[in-house]
């Protein structure tokens, strides 16, 4: 069980290095987190950079006074600190510690390490919501099709009982999550900034929404502003929180891109909507399916369970067009009524010799034909039934 003090530590050590840091995650793992605050704190940090960060943030406060205010602010608010320790804690985020993201030197990029805690907001235990969870991702400034798409997404994975996990923007996340409410589903919104000041502040009402019935969730304090890179530290927790991620719609550089690369990069199912051609936010989504070996290309609900759901189960229908009476006919039936004259009527063996089958397997056919009411059978041989006149 995690002692006060560790839960403190942990907070006070997200607020001084920002979520993500190997360096800081490694450093628990040995020494525990209280023992870790007190090293940087020391300027024990093993790296230049790291000391920097601590002596900049340490210079604004005492850490564990920050801490502590945090918890204050947050009970006001009614949201909890969930830590690895307890029972709600989504074990499956420590995916991330064999989380590698090659070709790029961006610290948000490097430093992928699972998350110290959470800030939740929001009545359901937190590991239960997550379970089976998909996330849907994509373009702020969304078309119309990508807005219709991402509602029948969280819409219709709703209704089958799964929890559709996003980021709270405009465009394709805000679409997503009420679709996932109109169907009464729950949503989660994974937030970078704190959990009391929603970010977009035109999204205020949709945030309170999904507190009731859902969760707000972060790694950041109460209170923490929603800065640029913090995005795309946030978006590493999506991808692995999910049973997999859906991105619908995306500029060549998108953020929503860099969720499910990391999915990828976790081996968790990747899944792209194609777009038009035409459009630029469809040139994201369609690069990734062109570069990206692990992404699936998908068109719906169905496809999505296909993939995140049970093995054998959840299989997407075929697509195919509507059934026609011919369907079902054999090779030798089919040959012969392609073999019969489009007006006139023709000898038994005429028909056999031209559909290349013998005349009594001929015969035999034809006969079913009749009866499927496809041939008419006249004094001089066999015709095409007339069209049926639809009224």
């Amino acid at each position: 069980m995690t002692t006060v003090e560790d839960r403190i530590a942990r907070i006070a050590l997200t607020w001084l290095t920002e979520p993500g840091t190997w360096t800081v995650h490694r450093l628990v793992d040995q020494l525990g987190p209280a023992a870790t605050l007190e090293l940087l704190r020391d300027g024990g940090a093993p790296d230049e950079p790291l000391r920097a960060t601590v002596a900049a943030r340490a210079g604004a406060g005492d850490p564990r006074a920050v801490a502590e205010k945090a918890l204050a602010r947050a009970d006001r608010l009614g949201a909890r600190l969930v830590t690895p320790s307890d029972p709600e804690w989504p074990t499956q985020v420590g995916d991330l510690r064999r989380l590698a993201l090659a070709g790029s030197g961006r610290r948000v990029d490097r430093d992928t390490a699972p998350p110290l805690c959470f800030w939740v907001r929001g009545a359901w235990p937190l590991a239960e919501a997550l379970d089976r969870s998909v996330a849907v991702v994509g373009a702020r400034a969304a078309t119309g099709y990508g807005v219709h798409v991402a509602t029948d997404l969280g819409y219709g994975l709703a209704e089958r009982g799964w929890t559709v996990v996003s980021g709270g923007a405009f465009g394709i996340d805000a679409a997503a999550h009420r679709g996932t409410l109109t169907a009464g589903g729950v949503t989660v919104a994974v937030l970078a900034c704190g959990v009391d000041r929603p970010y977009p502040v035109g999204n205020t009402a949709l945030f309170d929404r999904i507190a009731e019935t859902g969760l707000l969730i972060s790694e950041w304090l109460p209170g923490a502003e929603p800065f640029r890179p913090r995005f795309l530290i946030r978006n590493r927790v999506i991808a692995a929180a999910t049973r997999g991620s859906v991105l619908v719609e995306a500029s060549a550089r998108s953020g929503a891109t860099q969720t499910l690369r990391r999915a990828a990069g976790l081996r968790r199912p990747a899944m792209v909507v194609p777009g038009p051609v035409t459009s630029a936010l469809s040139v994201g989504a369609h690069e990734l399916l062109r570069e990206e070996p692990h992404t699936r290309l998908v068109t719906g609900v169905a496809h999505v369970l296909e993939e995140v759901g049970r093995i054998g189960s959840d299989l997407a229908p075929p697509a195919r067009g509507p059934e026609r009476p011919t369907d079902h006919l054999d090779d030798e039936a089919t040959m012969l009524l392609e073999s019969m004259p489009r007006r006139g009527v023709t000898g038994l063996d005429a028909i056999a010799a031209r559909a290349g089958v013998a005349a009594r397997t001929a015969l035999r056919k034809l006969a079913l034909l009749e009866q499927l009411g496809m041939v008419v059978r006249r004094a001089e041989g066999y015709a095409l039934a007339p069209p049926v006149t639809r009224r």
